[in-house]
């Protein structure tokens, strides 16, 4: 815990200094969400197709996922969210002239989690 998950449009591939992000989100995550550094753990997977709106324009997505143990407030989720958008502006640049539809999420893992 936590289990990060970071959906990206193939189109942002170039431009998106994953292992960098990884990197400085999981102190932030650690803080914020009151774990240890030790447990955070992001993997990267690339969406080969996105469609955004209508369809008609080009389209670009960047979607992380946390899954946190229960217990954090909504406020601290939010807040958390917000963190981690702004952390992922220094790390991805635009690609293309598109700037990516970026989006973040906090949810509490079920209880039936395990790690080993």
């Amino acid at each position: 815990m936590p289990q990060i998950t970071v959906d990206y449009s193939h189109s942002v591939e170039s431009s998106f200094d994953r292992q960098g992000f990884a990197l400085a989100l999981h102190p932030l995550i650690a803080k914020t969400a009151d774990t240890q550094l030790a447990a955070c753990k992001t993997r990267f997977r690339r969406v080969d197709e996105t469609v955004v709106a209508d369809g008609t324009g080009q389209a670009a997505v960047v979607h992380i996922a946390v899954a946190l143990l229960p217990g954090r407030s909504p406020e601290v989720k939010a807040q958390l969210s917000e963190v981690v958008l702004d952390l992922l502006a220094e790390y991805l640049r635009p690609a293309g002239g598109v700037a990516p539809v970026v989006s973040a999420e906090m949810r509490d893992l079920d209880a039936s989690y395990r790690r080993r």
